[in-house]
């Protein structure tokens, strides 16, 4: 054995959450997609199971009371709060993260009083997830605003007494990169305008901490760090102090004051329920909600310290059986600039994915030429890295 894949097997051993990998199903193979799709948590088939043969199946229509269906997207948003350090009340789930962040951004130039107080600019992170760039342009065109696209770090110089609304990114799908949310949340306030995240990368990855640093508005998605499953719903939290001026573009009838009152008129509910639109999606939010369970007892902060020392150890792995000349990590370095993966730039990178999901080892690609690799703390271990650098360094030699 190789002298990093015994300290592997030495890192293994003394990891405190190594026995977090018996709670997901998994296999032999070294699964470093977990930033896509996260890994099935071994709780959710037969919670999934009960939901379909005995609530739907045995109760059917008693279950939205009596197995507490109706008041599903509030209780599983109070069981992501502390995750992304929430207080309970703020977050709802149900919808795509894109739907939640169209309600969030209009909602958030809405706040900000719009064109009409002088709030006329929407600003975007240019590096973003492309979906949030289409809607961002659409939010800014239905509020009367121009949309400015610039990158987070130029974020701080574009704000000015005309900016509505600022819609960033916590973590860059592609490369990695961690964003400064204290900071530029408070450089948002500090010109009077509405910051908006989008936590898809970090939730589950690293702390967050929404409260403390006064974020007021947030979208995220749950099938990855979060392991809800593929399509699995949303989320979208409100600042409680912003909840009785939230006023959302899509109010459904879930989110009226009354809604088996059926009035004609809308009159919104209070709290983070002013997020809800249509019927909850009761079959994915469930399974979501049984995924959660793997958190019991598990701290974000012990997850955040294992996902560093992880990408650490992968780095050194990489530089040990690939080569600096072979591969150039466009990932931040920095602990304080680093999200939970590493993205590897390489000639042929589509190529090179395909032969490493050949030997077990699952990654993916980002066109034109990254490889990304993300590491999910509940259930990746050392071992897995020092196999998954290796092997690439096999590949890249054939």
């Amino acid at each position: 054995m190789s002298e990093l894949g015994s300290r592997a097997e030495k890192l293994d051993a003394s990891d405190e959450l190594a026995g977090l990998r018996a709670r997901f199903v998994l296999d032999d193979v070294v699964y470093l997609d977990g930033n896509s799709l996260g890994a099935l948590p071994a709780a959710v088939p037969g919670r999934v199971e009960d939901v379909v043969r005995r609530q739907w199946g045995s109760l059917r229509i008693r279950s939205w009371d009596e197995s507490g269906w109706w008041a599903a997207p509030e209780r599983i948003g109070d069981r992501i709060a502390p995750l992304v350090g929430a207080a309970a009340g703020q977050i709802v789930v149900g919808d795509s993260t894109s739907v939640n962040v169209f309600k969030a951004l209009v909602g958030a130039v809405r706040l900000a009083g719009g064109p009409d107080a002088g709030r006329d600019e929407v600003i975007v992170d240019a590096t973003t997830f492309p979906t949030d760039g289409y809607i961002a342009e659409s939010a800014a065109r239905m509020t009367g605003c121009t949309l400015r696209a610039v990158t987070p770090a130029e974020a701080p110089g574009a704000l000015s007494g005309r900016t509505a609304a600022v819609l960033l990114n916590h973590v860059d799908y592609r490369t990695g990169r961690l964003h400064d949310l204290p900071g530029l949340t408070a450089a948002v306030h500090a010109a009077g305008a509405i910051a908006v995240w989008d936590l898809c990368h970090s939730a589950g990855a690293l702390p967050v901490g929404l409260d403390a640093h006064g974020v007021d508005l947030a979208v995220g998605c749950t099938y990855k760090y979060l392991n809800g499953g593929p399509g699995s719903p949303a989320y979208l939290y409100v600042r409680r102090e912003l909840q009785d001026r939230f006023d959302s573009p899509l109010p459904g009838w879930t989110s009226h004051a009354d809604p088996f009152g059926m009035s004609p008129s809308y009159a919104p509910a209070e709290g983070a329920l002013r997020g809800r639109v249509g019927t909850p999606d009761i079959l994915s939010m469930l399974a979501l909600e049984a995924a959660l369970e793997v958190w019991d007892g598990v701290s974000v902060e012990a997850v955040r310290a294992k996902s560093l020392a992880l990408t650490d150890f992968f780095l050194e792995c990489v530089a040990s059986y690939v080569g600096e000349r072979r591969v150039e990590c466009v990932t931040p370095l920095a602990h304080g600039e680093r999200g939970s993966q590493v993205a590897l730039r390489c000639a042929d990178a589509g190529e090179v994915m395909k032969r490493l999901i050949e030997r077990g080892v699952v990654g993916d690609f980002r066109h034109p030429d990254v490889l990304r690799f993300g590491f999910t703390p509940l259930y990746v271990g050392f071992a897995d890295v020092e196999r998954a650098a290796r092997v690439l360094g096999e590949t890249l030699v054939r």
